[in-house]
């Protein structure tokens, strides 16, 4: 069986602001994201997981195309974007759109759904009106929106409902890549199963590429085949779902899941309390951002900082394991 296309790589993608820290105080530089590699292959979901803070949102908006990366090279469909045209750009920002954690924000309050999701084909252009109510109309019923739903507004929805338009306005340009921000925490957990199975049934049927964004890890575990677990905007183990959820060798990878609720006693592993607060990308620490709370640094973590290397069939920066 020929192996999916590649969508989406990227290759040491890096991210800095450059932030003022007062009248007579030098400028400060904040690493938001640091050297972030990946591949990503039609119909599969890479998993970005991490605490607040971490980079995973910077990271969603250079995927986007929303803000260019500091370094580092992103390719969509085999096109680098960095030395695009502004005519590339706009092609390339078809093929990858983006699905916002609060559905109460995302959505226009004074446009109806269907102008909601038509303005994506009005700006791309290339058909006419007819056929634009018809692919508005198909969406909206592969997402469980009724016909009379397209005249209403975003107020009249539920948030359930909102981020199925929310989910249909992404899939209207018929993108090879969905990046989705949080796209279930602000919903009740009943309607999160809802919304997680509509992803997977669409990815099934357009064999879409999503890079899914979540601090959750039970919502992580039922969509990702590949997880990415970020720290102070690096990456610190990278590898298949089953392996990493199976046998965690990141320290830090190993906390998340011990934190993470188990229904049966079987599952529940030992918990791993973490000290101190995630550092300042202001003043990140030497050597290994995560030595400074981490059970098992060393005095080479201080000093040396880890690259991703192979173990048990994952990347892993880490110099103990």
């Amino acid at each position: 069986m020929a192996e999916p296309k590649l969508v989406l790589q990227a290759e040491a993608l890096a991210r800095h602001y450059r932030v003022s820290r007062g009248l007579f105080a030098p400028a400060a530089t904040v690493k938001a994201l640091n050297g972030v590699s990946f591949d990503l292959r039609a119909g599969q979901t890479l998993a970005v997981v991490g605490e607040s803070g971490c980079g995973k949102s910077t990271l969603a908006r250079q995927l986007t195309l929303i803000e260019p990366p500091t370094s580092g090279h992103l390719q969509i469909d085999g096109v680098r974007v960095d030395p695009a045209d502004k005519a590339q750009i706009k092609a390339l920002r078809r093929r990858v759109q983006m699905v916002f954690q609060n559905p109460y924000a995302s959505l226009n309050p004074r446009r109806t759904i269907a102008s909601t999701l038509a303005e994506p084909l009005v700006i791309a252009g290339g058909l006419s009106a007819a056929e634009r109510n018809e692919r508005v109309a198909q969406l909206a019923s592969k997402v469980g929106l009724r016909p009379e739903h397209l005249r209403r507004y975003p107020h009249m929805f539920s948030g359930g409902q909102r981020q199925r338009i929310a989910i249909a306005r992404a899939m209207i340009l018929n993108p090879g890549i969905v990046v989705a921000d949080e796209p279930v925490s602000a919903l009740d957990v009943s309607i999160q199963a809802q919304i997680l199975n509509l992803f997977l049934d669409l990815q099934a049927e357009f064999q879409t590429a999503y890079v899914f964004i979540s601090h959750n890890l039970s919502v992580v575990e039922h969509v990702a085949d590949e997880l990415m677990v970020m720290y102070l905007g690096s990456a610190v183990e990278v590898g298949d779902k089953r392996r990493i959820f199976a046998a965690p060798q990141h320290p830090y990878t190993r906390a998340l899941m011990s934190a993470t609720p188990q229904l049966h006693a079987a599952d529940r592993r030992e918990r791993i309390l973490l000290k101190g607060e995630l550092p300042s990308p202001l003043n990140p620490p030497s050597g290994c951002a995560f030595h400074k709370r981490c059970p098992l640094a060393t005095a080479r973590c201080a000093e040396e900082t880890p690259l991703l290397r192979e173990v048990d069939g994952r990347q892993v920066a880490c110099h103990v394991v």
